[in-house]
């Protein structure tokens, strides 16, 4: 079968939104090696893909990018990022990379894709998945869901660290951090404490499971809410996929709530859902680019999503 090196994107959100694009290139015989950042290799541990995760340091990127060009002899890539440098990379690596023709990097491409418009109302998962097709004639319509896998083992050590906090029965999970700003403005919401406490009157465990470095910004947005053990990425996605909803921000934790297929409540107020919204049936928007709802409307979009 020729084989792709594929390179994913940096953002969590991303790479789960690329899930379309991989079975796509998987499903029409390609076999795909992937590279990403730290967190990729626990995200696709379902998949029969070899998963590198990038060091921060270029000279180790560049030895582990040219290990894989030897052991992949046609060295074709395919890039789902848009940078200039990883596709230097690439080229160094003695990789031939297809991509998007973005940031003045069209000579290192050994194919310059026209870059679709975000602004034209092109969804990210369209993004990823009309560059895939780029090797894949005839390609089929784009699907509804993401459905990422989630191993046994990682769903088992979900379940160690709901019992490990006293959790049992139903849980809902609270995402109330959203990282970095947008256009100088806070990505996350404001109402999760309260929400919390809505929650835990009706009887129902409101948990919450900080990422790297998140612990105390999660206590302070949800300080009554159960808070457990910092976890990789896949047992997080397990922990998502068994609760019986879950309410994010715009961020890499409602996106992947939607990859595994869990009803999500994903509130907006900065960033435009028409771009950016996690892709999924069992999803509602709250909220759009232009404020934060009030805390009414999520309230009620909760209680709508608990009682479907």
């Amino acid at each position: 079968m020729p084989s792709l090196i594929v390179r994913l994107p940096n953002h969590l959100g991303d790479a789960c939104m690329t899930l379309p694009a991989l079975r796509l290139l998987a499903g029409h015989g390609y076999e795909l090696a992937l590279a990403g950042r730290g967190w990729a290799p626990a995200l696709f541990a379902a998949y029969p893909w070899p998963v590198v995760a990038l060091a921060a340091q270029r000279g180790e990127r560049l030895r582990a990018l040219h290990g894989w060009r030897t052991a992949h002899a046609d060295g074709r890539g395919l890039l789902f990022t848009n940078s200039f440098s990883t596709a230097l990379e690439f080229r160094l690596a003695g990789l031939r990379p297809i991509g998007y023709a973005a940031d003045a990097r069209r000579l290192l491409l050994a194919r310059a894709v026209a870059r679709p418009r975000i602004d034209a109302g092109v969804h990210m998962v369209e993004y990823y998945y009309r560059l895939a097709a780029q090797l894949v004639p005839n390609a089929p319509p784009l699907p509804r869901e993401l459905e990422l896998r989630v191993t046994d083992a990682a769903r088992q050590r979900a379940r160690a660290l709901l019992h490990d906090a006293g959790v049992s029965g139903d849980y809902v999970v609270l995402c109330p951090v959203a990282v970095g700003l947008h256009r100088g403005r806070v990505k996350a919401w404001g109402g999760f404490g309260a929400l919390c406490d809505a929650l835990r009157a009706r009887g129902m465990n409101a948990v919450v499971c900080p990422g790297p470095g998140e612990r105390d910004a999660v206590f302070k947005a949800t300080p009554n809410a159960t808070l457990l053990a910092e976890t990789d990425v896949g047992t997080f996605a397990a922990l998502l996929a068994g609760s019986r909803l879950v309410v994010a921000n715009d961020s890499g934790s409602g996106h992947l709530a939607a990859a595994v297929g869990v009803r999500l409540v994903s509130v907006f107020g900065v960033t435009d859902p028409a771009a950016t919204r996690p892709w999924g049936a069992r999803v509602t928007l709250v909220g759009s680019a232009k404020g934060w709802p009030d805390y009414a409307v999520v309230e009620a979009a909760v209680a709508r999503a608990l009682s479907a």
